[in-house]
């Protein structure tokens, strides 16, 4: 249920064990902007904050190619990947995502303010600011790795219904039936990866976990230095600077122009009240920083395009079946699980099929306390 990044994935990846028994159901048409999973380009890394997430990034990379193999098409793009932090002593956000990556094994670099710009001279960085470089960050294709997963999960005879509202969702013995506009669908098994509305499909069940949801946006810029900021030659980039103050880029691809984002500045909505009107403030601030940091990335305004958020207290992931409920298994991505679609939608093959995963999951099972105790103190940080 939902075919949008981790929907379209979990379908491509049931359709290998189960064909034609695989039914994906999306309550807009394949490829809508009303969620968090169109665009042209997303970041992937294997730098993290944590290390239940850097034991599964190099598994998002593997799940990635094994697409890219089938389908013959490219997905990602490895342009390489800075982390950055302006700090007065010690960097906090920084020194997690090198603990991570080196408990992982994880190839990386740390670089001084001008150890950056001695590589990346499109920064204006002082020496306030620490960096860590990855090399084998990039970014991925999001609307057409949509696309591909829906392809290719046809093609192995599973049937995949757009323009499907869902209006009921009800447990069957050891089953469930699901009740559509198209008619009322019965199965051994349900995947929910329903994003900003996971809380209104879990509903149905008896069952929710606590989700802001905010209206954020990425913003792309007519820069006249296109060479500067093509792949290859510019990276993805993440500025660490709390839950007020922290941004992203990417290089140009897909549309000719530079893209940036400021990470959580949006308001917080729901999947009715959301708009898809850009948020002056937002764009002011992104504009500021970049015009800092950045400078000759900015140009006049291509396009703002708006996405939801759907993050729980402790924005971390919730991968897991329904307490109680195990016929039904569900994702919550929290703002940040584009990357991990591929390997997310594996994991949720799994646990439909076999009721257990391979993979370390244990971190983001959906009866921790973040889920559970309503004194939990939000961050909105990662």
């Amino acid at each position: 249920m939902g075919c949008g990044g981790i929907g379209s994935a979990a379908v491509y990846w049931l359709s290998r064990e189960a064909g034609s028994e695989v039914l994906g159901l999306e309550q807009f048409h394949l490829g809508h902007d009303r969620g968090g999973s169109e665009d042209h380009s997303r970041i992937i890394r294997l730098s993290y904050h944590d290390q239940a997430y850097t034991a599964l990034t190099p598994h998002t990379y593997e799940a990635w190619s094994e697409v890219e193999e089938e389908s013959g098409i490219q997905l990602v793009f490895e342009t390489g990947g800075l982390d950055l932090e302006s700090v007065e002593v010690e960097p906090t956000y920084v020194n997690h995502y090198a603990a991570a990556m080196a408990a992982a094994g994880i190839p990386y670099e740390e670089l001084s303010a001008n150890e950056v710009m001695d590589r990346f001279p499109q920064f204006t960085l002082d020496g306030s600011v620490h960096g860590l470089y990855q090399a084998g960050a990039g970014l991925v294709d999001a609307g057409k790795a949509n696309a591909v997963h829906v392809a290719l999960a046809r093609a192995r005879g599973a049937t995949v219904l757009d323009e499907t509202p869902v209006y009921d969702v009800r447990v069957v013995d050891d089953g469930v039936e699901v009740e559509t506009e198209a008619g009322t669908f019965s199965a051994r098994k349900l995947v929910v990866a329903a994003g900003a509305w996971t809380n209104r499909v879990l509903g149905h069940l008896g069952y929710g976990i606590p989700i802001e949801c905010t209206q954020e946006q990425v913003t792309y810029f007519r820069t006249p230095h296109l060479r500067e900021f093509a792949p290859g030659r510019f990276p993805v980039w993440i500025w660490h600077g709390g839950p007020e103050y922290t941004f992203y880029g990417l290089p140009v691809y897909g549309a000719v122009g530079s893209k940036a984002g400021q990470d959580t500045g949006g308001d917080a909505v729901t999947v009715d009240t959301r708009t898809f009107e850009p948020n002056p403030r937002v764009l002011a601030t992104l504009r500021d920083f970049l015009g800092r940091y950045i400078p000759r990335s900015l140009g006049p305004e291509l396009y703002t395009k708006t996405c939801l958020y759907d993050m729980p207290p402790d924005r971390e992931f919730v991968l897991g079946t329904v307490p109680g409920i195990p016929q039904v298994s569900f994702f919550c991505g929290a703002g940040h699980a584009f990357k991990f679609a591929g390997i997310v939608g594996r994991i949720l093959c799994e646990l439909a099929l076999e009721g257990r995963t391979r993979y370390r999951i244990e971190a983001f099972r959906p009866d921790r306390r973040a889920l559970t105790d309503p004194d939990y103190e939000p961050t909105l940080t990662m």
